[in-house]
């Protein structure tokens, strides 16, 4: 499995304005509520031994601050570690994994064009870089 950044949580958690975006992430959300050793919270268990997060707190911590490196590389780790312990848990998110990159990489491409007349080139797709137009402009004083 190709690891899950953080700059990809982050970019996900970004997204969660587009419909694709938004149904990625509610798979995500899904998949680290799944029981995880018998419990889902941070801390300790009675025997003192640490329990390891089920990733819900820090997805939480993303989705409320997309933005934040912290919250994302938390979110990272913390997926990285229940898949190390968990192989139920490491297959579910190697499929979650991979559907989310095919939907990242289609994108919500919307476009419209709208009003009168365009003088000049207009694209229409998506992921535009590096783009120069050489045009010369017609006379009109003639």
């Amino acid at each position: 499995m190709d690891p899950i950044t953080a700059a990809a949580l982050a970019a996900l958690a970004g997204s969660l304005g587009s419909e694709a975006g938004r149904q990625v992430w509610q798979g995500l959300t899904a998949l680290v509520r799944r029981p995880f050793g018998g419990a889902s919270a941070q801390g300790t268990q009675g025997d003192g031994t640490l329990q390891v997060s089920s990733g819900e707190l820090e997805a939480a911590a993303l989705e409320r601050d997309p933005a934040n490196p912290m919250h994302a590389q938390a979110l990272a780790t913390c997926l990285g570690v229940r898949a190390a312990l968990d192989g139920e848990f490491r297959e579910l998110l190697n499929e979650w994994w991979q559907q989310a990159q095919a939907i990242s990489l289609k994108g919500d491409v919307q476009n419209s064009i709208s009003g009168g007349t365009q003088n000049g080139p207009v694209l229409q797709g998506r992921d535009f870089s590096s783009l120069t137009f050489n045009m010369t402009r017609a006379r009109t004083d003639r």
